[in-house]
């Protein structure tokens, strides 16, 4: 007998508390509230607001804009801009090295990630200078492990510097 039919037999047994239906929503529904949003590193949270109307982050299966009442999911994150537009028409712009957005059901989204920066906290020369010496690294002079590192360096910096241009 397979685990899903396992799993389907013990939710019979259980007495009314089946699985409620999952509510479906159309593209063309209209968003009507603020997103309640929490972005979040491991020693502290960066941003926090119940005045937001987007979020476009930038996910591994592409870049995408969450807005009000977005179907909940989980996307793993790249290293890439976060940039918030807050109801009062400003936006607010991070970079992350990675993470997760969770978005949940009644406009929550939770986005966790272990590094994140304002992107103004940035200096276009100093990206550059680093993806100098990243070149040299991963071009081979250097150990295995040192390679591997510069390329991953490589492709945050490329990224970073796309994002301040």
């Amino acid at each position: 007998m397979s685990s899903l039919r396992i799993a389907r037999a013990a939710l019979r047994v259980r007495p009314t508390t089946a699985l409620r239906p999952i509510q479906r929503r159309g593209y063309a529904d209209v968003a009507s509230d603020n997103i309640k949003l929490s972005l979040t590193l491991p020693h502290q949270a960066i941003y926090k607001s119940q005045d937001v109307v987007q979020v476009n982050l930038a996910a591994e299966t592409g870049d995408m804009g969450v807005l009000a009442n977005h179907v909940p999911s989980i996307e793993q994150l790249k290293p890439g801009l976060i940039e918030i537009i807050e109801e009062s028409g400003g936006s607010k712009q991070f970079f992350l090295s990675g993470g997760f957005a969770v978005v949940q059901p009644n406009s929550h989204l939770s986005i966790n990630a272990v590094e994140g920066f304002p992107l103004e906290d940035f200096s276009a020369d100093a990206v550059r200078n680093q993806i100098a010496e990243a070149q040299k690294i991963a071009s081979g002079n250097g150990s295995e492990q040192d390679v591997a590192e510069a390329k991953i360096e490589l492709e945050v910096l490329e990224t970073l510097q796309a994002a301040l241009k």
